[in-house]
Parts: C-alpha cells; sequence; structure tokens
C-alpha cells in the first residue's frame, strides 16, 4: 500500500511540474520584466507564469488576449495571440471540417516566433491543433 501511494504522489508532482505554474512577479527574473517593459511600456496588468523554464507574460492589449514567452535571459521566444475564428486560414477550417465531422474551433489564436515563423493554433474537442501559415497541420 506505501508503494501505491508513493507512487501516486511521485506522479502527482511529475504532473504539477509540467504544467504552467501561476507566478508572482516578485518571482520573475528582472531581465524577463525589463525585456516585456521595453517591449510594452503601456501594459500595466501582466499575469505571470512559468512552464519549465520559460516565462510566460499574459496580458490584453487592443481587444486581444496575448501571451508573450520568454527565457529567463529575457530572450523574447514567440507571441500568440487570440484572433476570431474567422481570421485562420481556409485551410485550417477546411481541415477541421474534414477531420472533425461537426465540431467547431472553439479558440484560435496566431503565434508569431522569435524568428517570424507564424502558426495558427486551433482548439477543437478540447485539443489544440497547430499549423503552419500555410494552413497545414504541424501538431495535433
Amino acid at each position: 500500500m506505501k508503494k501505491i501511494v508513493l507512487l501516486i504522489a511521485a506522479f502527482a508532482g511529475t504532473i504539477s511540474f509540467v504544467s504552467a505554474q501561476k507566478l508572482p512577479s516578485s518571482k520573475v527574473p528582472a531581465e524577463v520584466k525589463n525585456a516585456f517593459g521595453k517591449a510594452h511600456p503601456e501594459i500595466k496588468s501582466v499575469n505571470w507564469e512559468k512552464e519549465k523554464d520559460y516565462f510566460e507574460a499574459g496580458f490584453e492589449l487592443r481587444g486581444h488576449k496575448i501571451s508573450e514567452v520568454y527565457t529567463a535571459k529575457g530572450v523574447l521566444l514567440e507571441t500568440e495571440t487570440t484572433i476570431k475564428v474567422s481570421e485562420l486560414p481556409v485551410e485550417v477550417t477546411t481541415y477541421v471540417s474534414g477531420h472533425y465531422k461537426g465540431a467547431a474551433v472553439k479558440e484560435a489564436a496566431k503565434i508569431v516566433k522569435a524568428d517570424g515563423t507564424i502558426r495558427y493554433e486551433a482548439e477543437v474537442k478540447g485539443k489544440d491543433l497547430i499549423f503552419d501559415a500555410k494552413g497545414n497541420l504541424v501538431k495535433n
């Protein structure tokens, strides 16, 4: 019985480590806060999370929910912006309607990597499907 309890505790600890954790601003490295502040001096309200070794800033700008992912040194890795489902490339909605009969895209986002690579995210049936800029499935 002890082994089962220990196994469950270890598994639960692993799950919480893998998922994002809310973080007070005081726990965010100065390099990250400085980089964010330089990029967005107008933003006063930021929600911070930590996932693995990265720091994610969540905020709203001009009616869009945005999140940016930074390294501990303050290097921006990607920006994810919510968009209307109608703003997804037509190839994305075509893929969804062909592979998920009767399902709708619940949320959509445009992801811009630091190197300029564009990805689209479509949440369908609780899954985040990732597409390239041309609407080709990259990850499901």
